[in-house]
C-alpha cells in the first residue's frame, strides 16, 4: 500500500467512526480482531478486540464527549504503519469511572502509531495529555506549590 492509501484509509476512520459514530464502514476499515498494543488508560488496553466490542469503545468515548471531534495534525509512514499527530477537542459531558461530567470543555494533543494489514488497520499504539485533559476539566490544578 502506498502512503496515500493508508493515508486516505486513516482519515475516513478518524472522520466517520471517532468523529461521526458511523460504523457503517467499519468492516472495510478495522480488521477482526483489533489491537489495542498500548493506549494507558483506556479500558481496553493491551487487548484484542472484536468489531462489537470495537464498537462499544468508541460508544465509551462518544458518551463522555459527546461532540469529540479528532484532527489530524500530521502524518508519517512506513511501511505497514503510520503515526499521526492529533488534537482532539470536546466537552465532558458523560461520566466516566471515577470522573463525572464536569461539562467543561477541553483540547488535548495525541500522538498514535496505526498498525495495517491487508489495507485494513489492525491495531495502535497511542499517547496523549492526560494531565492536560485533567486540568482543563478542573480535575487537576498546575501552579506554583502553596507556601
Amino acid at each position: 500500500m502506498t502512503t496515500q492509501d493508508l493515508e486516505s484509509i486513516l482519515t475516513k476512520f478518524i472522520r466517520e467512526i471517532w468523529n461521526e459514530g458511523d460504523f457503517r464502514n467499519l468492516d472495510s476499515l478495522v480488521t477482526d480482531p483489533y489491537e489495542i498494543l498500548s493506549d494507558p488508560g483506556d479500558p481496553w488496553n493491551r487487548k484484542s478486540i472484536d468489531h462489537q466490542t470495537f464498537r462499544q469503545r468508541v460508544a465509551y468515548t462518544r458518551n463522555a464527549f459527546t461532540d469529540v471531534h479528532f484532527d489530524i495534525r500530521e502524518t508519517l509512514a512506513e511501511g505497514e504503519r503510520m503515526a499521526i499527530r492529533w488534537v482532539m477537542s470536546g466537552t465532558h459531558t458523560g461520566d466516566l469511572p471515577q470522573l463525572p461530567a464536569t461539562g467543561k470543555p477541553f483540547t488535548i494533543e495525541g500522538m498514535t502509531f496505526y498498525y495495517f494489514k491487508d489495507g485494513k488497520i489492525r491495531g495502535h499504539r497511542q499517547a496523549f495529555d492526560q494531565l492536560g485533559f485533567l486540568a482543563q476539566i478542573g480535575r487537576l490544578s498546575f501552579g506554583p506549590p502553596a507556601t
